[in-house]
């Protein structure tokens, strides 16, 4: 059979409320056709994969579009590879919608396994709302053809001379980003690290110590029939493989658990605040570093969240009453502002900088971000990161700490920031985490360090500078 051609599928559809092309019928959305409507803006205007959203789909049909938006956001250059052959004419010129939609049921076909029928079946009525005749011809087309061709157990791979580029198509990332890679690492571990990028995110949930226990929680969650064990590496956090029945009971929503990956929450035991304390939040939003800090000082003493955006820290309000908290002051302003007045300069026992970063080590949890990073904008970071660093610098007290943490794994974001500073501030020391993190998540110099294609989790970074005078 001859491949279809991209030429065919000139869009006619006219827009619907949300966006999307609809048949001149009127008929709803699916979950397949809000995918790939999901997906368009993904990969056209940055959208943030887990913002995205449809009231108008059942939960099970919800759940399927997520499912679909984070798979095929991860793969899609795998996905492209694959459909290349199928396509005449090639990919890059079938319209948008037609484009994700053959994703959508490559993906279905070979990653979720779906039935061939049910596959190919979902994806054409996809079609009917999103384009004309031929739109829908091509869709079923070609992946009637995949069904045929492809045998999920051994898809062809990317065979040229270039080691770096075959890696990058096939485990669907950006070319300099797999070279970068390259360089520090080599064989199973890059294998590895690419993998884990790929792989369905777990979700953690810290049981909230001021409203209940780990033990209560996990009884909780095994009533819903949720599958929870505990982290390997904290015990205030149960992992989880299903979020959604603990957001439906009203377990986050009442307080009694936040939702927050175990790599994140050893952040604050880097911190290690202690009852009474000042405490100062950089970059306080959404909040869940400054509530975790709030409950290991047993809500005594005082915690400022600052954050550049008012409209978050109003969440983080709400979610601070919800755990009953306190001791949470937040201020919306810069942080580079705010600490050049007498009110911050010196003032905080601990001061927690977790700087804006390239989300390199969240990949499996933000599929998106990988296709939106540059090696451009990673040094626009680091310069930002270097600025927030000192201004966070100033508010620390004589004595007191300052832990500047990340959720990246490049160096030059962690390591690299850290050296840089201590050279321009004199009057900050190194010093180790010690025995508030496991041994085996501590980098060479003692510092936090989770990686996850070794520690099953998230990516992170944190390291302690003391201020001497």
């Amino acid at each position: 059979m001859e491949p279809p051609t991209a030429d065919q599928e000139a869009p006619n559809g006219k827009e619907d409320a949300r966006g999307g092309r609809r048949r001149a019928g009127g008929q709803a959305p699916n979950a397949r056709a809000v995918a790939a409507e999901r997906l368009r803006r993904v990969e056209a205007g940055g959208a943030h994969v887990a913002r995205l959203s449809d009231g108008t789909l059942t939960p099970d049909d919800a759940r399927l579009a997520s499912d679909l938006v984070a798979g095929v956001t991860r793969l899609r250059r795998r996905l492209d590879f694959l459909l290349t052959p199928l396509v005449r004419g090639g990919v890059e010129r079938l319209d948008p919608a037609l484009h994700q939609l053959l994703r959508i049921g490559l993906y279905d076909l070979l990653e979720r396994r779906t039935p061939p029928h049910a596959a190919v079946s979902g994806a054409v009525t996809a079609a009917h709302l999103l384009s004309h005749r031929g739109g829908v011809a091509l869709v079923n087309g070609v992946l009637r053809t995949a069904a045929r061709t492809y045998d999920p157990a051994a898809l062809p791979r990317p065979a040229t001379d270039d080691p770096a580029e075959d890696l990058a198509v096939w485990h669907s990332y950006p070319t300099w980003l797999v070279r970068r890679w390259q360089e520090r690492l080599d064989g199973e571990p890059l294998d590895a690290l690419l993998r884990a990028g790929n792989a369905r995110p777990h979700f953690g949930l810290r049981a909230n110590r001021l409203k209940t226990t780990p033990a209560e929680l996990a009884d909780r969650l095994d009533a819903l029939g949720v599958e929870a064990r505990p982290s390997a590496w904290i015990d205030d956090v149960l992992v989880v493989a299903r979020l959604q029945p603990v957001l439906a009971a009203g377990l986050v929503r009442d307080g009694l658990c936040a939702v927050q990956d175990e790599a994140a929450a050893l952040v604050v035991r880097a911190l290690d605040p202690q009852p009474g304390d000042r405490v100062l939040d950089c970059a306080a939003a959404p909040g869940g570093k400054t509530l975790y800090a709030a409950e290991r000082m047993e809500n005594r003493g005082h915690i400022v969240a600052l954050d550049i955006s008012g409209r978050k820290l109003d969440l983080l309000n709400r979610a601070a009453r919800a755990h009953g908290v306190t001791i949470v002051e937040t201020v919306a302003a810069d942080l580079r502002a705010a600490t050049a007045t007498p009110a911050f300069t010196g003032a905080f026992d601990r001061v927690l900088l977790d700087a804006p970063c390239s989300g390199l080590g969240v990949l499996s949890r933000r599929a998106d971000l990988r296709w939106n990073r540059t090696e451009e904008s990673l040094d626009e970071l680091v310069l930002l990161q270097d600025a927030l660093l000192a201004a966070a610098a100033r508010a620390v007290r004589p004595g007191g700490l300052l832990v500047y943490s990340t959720c990246s794994i490049e160096p030059e974001e962690n390591e690299d920031r850290i050296a840089y500073f201590l050279v321009r501030n004199p009057d900050f020391q190194h010093e180790p985490v010690g025995d508030l993190i496991p041994a085996e998540l501590q980098s060479p110099a003692g510092d936090y360090q989770a990686l996850p294609y070794r520690h099953g989790t998230d990516g992170a970074y944190a390291a302690r500078l003391r201020r001497t005078s």
